[in-house]
């Protein structure tokens, strides 16, 4: 965080010192919210959740070298009184940001937020000091924890904002007021939620409306529900994807033989030859956003091209590929799932799969309403098309529809598998996988499939142990 006084962030907050003998005392280091993060020089936010108190820790965590605690009440020891915590990290990231003088890139969209947020951050950081948001840090409380973190040296600021709901993305854009807003896709995720993707469209759209004059809005073009948004905005406007009207757009993409993205990246500026780091095709769009991020702020396309090659996953359980010692390959991308992200995962496992036996570990999407059933059944339907050697559907109904659709497309029978939960899935796994195999992890979080990749991997782990 930029060096603040305690009275500086009190007059920004409109909160009340307490218990402070020397407001000209600055925070120097993070703002935190969990107890366990401290460090000498930083401020924590006490929130009163349901099972845990913040407040509670106000000794501990300024014993541990806190300046102040942003507090709702007095604590007994130096703290900033306010009427409504979170209001007031909100207050404080904006008071900070306009004081920083950073270009904000802000981003949001159905499928593939933290993705690309994470290839922006790798491309922008080659050209000048970038902070980003950690995972998918993206409500009203992550966003303004992630600003707070910009330094003196900061110059971009990378934001993901999700949206629950109408209104929630221009709240987050009152926060954190954006130069750059890029929309990504409007697709099903949480449509339970917001009831269909026109309002799905009508709420991601809000990033785009907060845009001044002077700043730019980056649209898929391959989406018309984001193409649209353009007439939404008085910032200028620049297309991304694979169409040929698009400013940046992909050419002659293609797989490697290892499920990499290769494609021929063209801008305004030039064209230039990628080959991504990552696995699936699905990529290719997410490189695409991220490149036109960084043509807007002024970097070459060969800069962007050679960055874009050599970016990873900053974040865990997206498509996190890990060979095993005996051949077995695990595909962890467990950390969420919707209709969209779930077929860019089938379609990626198919193509590392050429010429080896595949494994789909599946289960349930939520927030899907009244779509559920049809999405579920249509992710198996998809599978038995691509050829997966075998599905495996964990859970409850969710789990029955992703193992009919699978049956009733292609009567695989005992080639498609419902279990009741993961460890059934890990056991099942551990007495079939054979070396060579490759296997995909996929589900909302909720589910936790996690657990059977850590499993598998564990397991493949002690197999070394037990060779040696």
């Amino acid at each position: 965080m930029i060096a603040l006084s305690l009275a500086e962030i009190a007059a920004a907050v409109g909160g009340q010192t307490h218990d402070i003998p020397d407001p000209s005392v600055q925070v120097t280091a993070p703002v935190v919210r969990d107890s366990r993060e401290v460090v000498p020089g930083g401020l924590f936010v006490a929130f009163a959740g349901e099972r845990v108190d913040g407040h509670d820790f106000a000794a501990q965590v300024v014993e541990a070298g806190a300046v102040a605690v942003l507090a709702s009440r007095p604590v007994g020891v130096p703290a900033i009184v306010v009427d409504d915590v979170q209001a007031a990290l909100g207050a404080l990231a904006r008071d900070v940001v306009r004081r920083l003088g950073a270009t904000v890139v802000a981003l949001t969209g159905s499928a593939g937020k933290t993705s690309t947020k994470d290839l922006i951050a790798q491309v922008l950081q080659r050209a000048a000091p970038t902070v980003w948001t950690p995972g998918s840090f993206n409500n009203e409380i992550g966003l303004p924890l992630t600003a707070l973190s910009a330094t003196d040296e900061t110059r971009f600021l990378v934001l993901e904002m999700g949206a629950r709901g109408i209104g929630h993305i221009r709240y987050l854009t009152g926060l954190t007021p954006p130069d750059i807003g890029l929309v990504l896709n409007v697709g099903t995720a949480h449509i339970g939620e917001f009831g269909g993707r026109e309002q799905i469209a009508l709420a991601k759209g809000e990033l785009v409306e907060s845009l001044p004059a002077g700043g730019a809005a980056i649209l898929n073009a391959d989406d018309p529900l984001v193409r649209a948004m353009a007439s939404r905005t008085q910032a200028k406007v620049l297309l991304f994807g694979e169409s040929a009207e698009a400013d940046v757009r992909a050419e002659n993409v293609r797989l490697t033989d290892s499920g990499q993205p290769a494609f021929r990246l063209h801008t305004p500026s030039g064209a230039s030859d990628v080959t991504m780091r990552l696995y699936g095709e699905h990529h290719v769009s997410n490189a695409l956003a991220a490149a036109a991020v960084a043509h807007e702020l002024g970097m070459s396309v060969t800069e962007i091209a050679t960055a874009l090659s050599e970016a990873g996953s900053l974040s865990r359980w997206r498509m996190e590929v890990t060979e095993r010692p005996d051949g077995v390959t695990i595909v962890n991308d467990a950390y969420n799932a919707n209709p969209e992200s779930m077929r860019a995962a089938l379609r990626a496992l198919a193509a590392m799969g050429r010429g080896r036996r595949t494994w789909a570990v599946l289960g349930k999407m939520a927030e899907l309403g009244d779509e559920a059933l049809a999405e579920h059944d249509a992710v198996g339907r998809l599978a038995v098309r691509l050829n997966v050697g075998k599905l495996v559907a964990v859970g409850r109904r969710e789990a029955s529809w992703l193992q009919l659709g699978a049956y009733n497309e292609g009567s695989w029978g005992e080639e498609s598998v419902h279990v009741s939960d993961a460890q059934a899935a890990v056991d099942l796994l551990r007495s079939e996988l054979r070396p060579g195999d490759v296997v995909l992890v996929k589900a909302s979080r909720s589910v936790g499939l996690e657990s059977v990749a850590q499993a598998l991997l564990a397991t493949g782990a002690e197999g070394e142990v037990a060779a040696r």
